[in-house]
């Protein structure tokens, strides 16, 4: 088996799907296999959630690295590579590459269900923008700010948030799990319904960040 026939597998998708069904069975995957879901006193479950969501996650890269940055060419067998053409503006266009979209002005965007996993959005300015159900992860969003952003149900998995303004900001829902959130400041931040915390933190480090209620943690 060839490692892009494994990728698909792992997805449980048949081999050529498109990248919106790619990034569905990502998301219904990291749902069922989230260690969160688990019994926390179980290692073994515990254990295997994490080799899951390994797998899901390399899937995932390699797929959408491949649908991206390449157009799918089908060749018949044997195969010859076709003589060099010489580059012109109108024909065979170079794969776009993700911008750096640092510091950039993002302020008041829909950006909902958007695709930002590894961009660099540090120092971005987010303030007040719609980011439900958005991709991130992996995501530079280090000393952004997401001011009064709505988070939703975002997934913001390893992703770098260090020093970033998450004041008033809607983190109902998101997901932070493995993120570093080192300084950064999430006064009013919407973390809870009543005492239940609705936002998955496992693994995150709050080391000096400002919590919601206006404590620094430890």
């Amino acid at each position: 088996m060839s490692d892009l026939e494994r990728y698909y597998r792992v997805l449980e998708l048949e081999p050529g799907a498109t990248l919106e069904e790619v990034n569905q069975a990502y998301k219904d995957l990291v749902f069922v296999w989230h260690p969160d879901r688990l019994p926390q006193d179980n290692p073994r479950l515990q254990q295997k959630a994490q080799a899951k969501l390994k797998a899901i996650n390399e899937a995932r890269e390699k797929l959408r690295s491949l649908k991206v940055n390449h157009q799918p060419k089908t060749y018949s067998t044997p195969y010859s590579p076709p003589e060099p053409k010489q580059p012109s503006p109108t024909n065979n266009p170079p794969p776009k590459q993700n911008p750096d979209l640092s510091g950039k002005d993002f302020s008041r965007a829909n950006l909902s269900n958007k695709d930002l996993s590894g961009r660099n959005l540090s120092y971005a300015n987010l303030s007040g923008a719609n980011l439900s159900d958005t991709f991130m992860h992996k995501v530079n969003l280090r000393g952004a700010d997401l001011s009064e952003a709505n988070l939703f149900r975002a997934n913001l998995l390893l992703a770098d948030m260090r020093e970033a303004n998450l004041r008033s900001a809607n983190l109902i829902g998101a997901d932070l799990s493995g993120a570093d959130l080192r300084g950064a400041d999430l006064r009013g931040a919407r973390i809870r319904s009543g005492e239940r915390l609705l936002v998955k933190l496992i693994g995150a480090n709050l080391a000096g960040a400002i919590m919601p209620d206006g404590e620094i943690h430890p």
